[in-house]
């Protein structure tokens, strides 16, 4: 997926900068990278890396001396190397962004034909970051470049730039990925972050959302809206699922707080017997001590997370290294499981290659009984929207090829298996149950999901539950899809 941050201050930057991109390390594993610009030299200062086998802050700690200036951008990302650094009649400036652009070779062959090159590229493809750098730079001025990028692009797209003297910030259009604005409690300066989880410890106070659309100047003085919200929002709910910090808050709604709330709701009505809960690092933790809570039973650590060796989501090129990686990183603790009916809490099932192997070290280890309880509802959609860790097709998901195997046609009756409690719901969810050998299955509900995250359902992404979000922010596809082109 990725995240990014972005510093502008009264002092040098480069600290708050190297500290707040790391604070988003775990939205993103294979490039990060950072650049200032220095008004004494008039010359931005960049670097890039690989951080597909280490962490973020190894790559950068021993050049951060290199990184003069007020203002900074940076990035971890999981698609190309960023920033790209360009000079146009716009400028010279910047980028760094957080998208997935699904007509890239559409608007590429576009940018060709009007006399456009590009001098990035990643294993062979254009880089996505310099195309949309490139669609910008139609504009007259940022604020027209932005607007027509959105209007182009059929994906989304938020993004960070960085000028001779201040960032430009900009959300994607329908919200789907946040932008968080925090101010130096000081009064020295302002932030914008992928991540509410960058700002305490670097002296940010939280100081506001940027809406869908909107787009804002930033400087150590102040930010300056140059393009209003709009009205409406389709923030992605696997963000509060998975993909958010415990500490982060998006929308008013702290990620932990969700995951609480999502197990406790489940807890308090589910009808089995349990003797425990536990939760699968990291993100099942969360609902697994509000399930605890709602049940009435104790939390225990029954699997843990080996950190000091596998401490980030380190993927091997080759499948069955990763699926030895997935399973070394996650430790079972055979006197918390015996003789138990333990029920675990996780955040999802994608393909449910290493579910099966998980399940059946806890039945070795003594588990009388295993339980599992998900904390969204199955995913029946591949997303369309947003780039994460590991693209997933629709074949890909757990639920299609089952759904292939009970229809002769794993696109048939979708909606009705993505209906809570219709018979076609309930028996994927008991097919899925038996291919793990478990105990029992339950998914939260898709309408414990939106009621814990507490945001009106219109204004959640939940296409990959439900496939609601059939729509994409690109204008120009609208007008072809009307006729109208």
């Amino acid at each position: 997926m990725g995240g990014f941050f972005g510093a502008a201050s009264k002092h040098a930057c480069r600290n708050e900068l190297f500290y707040g991109v790391d604070y988003n390390s775990h939205l993103g594993t294979r490039r990060a990278g950072m650049v200032t610009y220095d008004t004494d030299d008039h010359c931005f200062c960049r670097s890039i890396h690989s951080i597909e086998n280490t962490y973020f802050r190894t790559k950068f700690e021993d050049e951060l001396d290199k990184f003069k200036g007020y203002i900074g951008i940076g990035v971890i990302s999981d698609n190309d190397p960023q920033p790209i650094v360009f000079n146009s009649h716009l400028g010279k400036f910047a980028i760094v962004t957080v998208a997935k652009v699904c007509n890239m070779d559409q608007l590429e062959k576009e940018l060709l034909e009007d006399g456009a090159h590009f001098g990035e590229l990643s294993s062979g493809r254009t880089n996505q970051t310099e195309l949309i750098a490139l669609l910008i730079n139609k504009g007259k001025n940022f604020e027209e470049g932005i607007k027509h990028m959105f209007s182009r692009i059929d994906g989304s797209c938020s993004l960070l730039i960085l000028t001779e003297n201040c960032i430009i910030a900009a959300r994607d259009q329908l919200g789907r990925t946040p932008i968080v604005l925090g101010v130096k409690e000081d009064g020295t300066g302002f932030a914008a972050a992928s991540e509410s989880t960058s700002f305490p410890n670097l002296g940010y106070k939280h100081y506001r959302d940027l809406g869908p659309g909107e787009v804002v100047k930033i400087t150590a003085d102040g930010v300056e809206t140059l393009t209003p919200p709009g009205d409406e929002m389709q923030i992605c709910s696997f963000l509060w699922v998975y993909y958010g910090f415990p500490t982060s808050s998006y929308e008013g709604t702290n990620v932990e707080d969700m995951r609480f709330k999502s197990g406790y709701e489940m807890g308090k009505t589910d009808e089995n017997e349990v003797d425990c809960a536990a939760g699968i690092p990291d993100s099942g933790v969360g609902m697994a001590l509000g399930y605890a809570a709602g049940k009435g039973v104790p939390y225990r650590r029954c699997i843990s997370k080996y950190t000091p060796t596998w401490p980030r989501s380190f993927t091997p090129s080759e499948q069955s290294r990763r699926n030895l990686v997935a399973k070394m990183k996650l430790v079972p603790n055979e006197a918390m499981l015996k003789d138990q009916r333990a029920l675990l809490c996780d955040d999802s099932i994608v393909r449910g290659t290493q579910l099966t192997d998980n399940v059946k070290g806890l039945y070795d280890l003594g588990a009388k009984e295993v339980h599992i309880r998900i904390a969204c509802p199955p995913l029946i959609y591949s997303c369309p929207f947003i780039g994460f860790t590991s693209s997933k097709s629709d074949m890909e998901l757990i639920t299609r090829r089952i759904i292939g195997e009970l229809e002769g046609d794993p696109n048939k009756n979708l909606e009705k298996y993505a209906t809570t409690d219709s018979p076609e719901y309930n028996t994927l969810v008991e097919k899925i149950r038996e291919r793990f050998g478990l105990t029992s299955l339950k998914f939260n509900p898709i309408e414990t999901l939106v009621s814990s995250i507490g945001l009106p359902k219109e204004k959640l992404c939940t296409h990959c539950f439900d496939g609601s979000s059939r729509f994409h922010p690109c204008s120009h596809c609208h007008k072809k899809a009307e006729g109208k082109e």
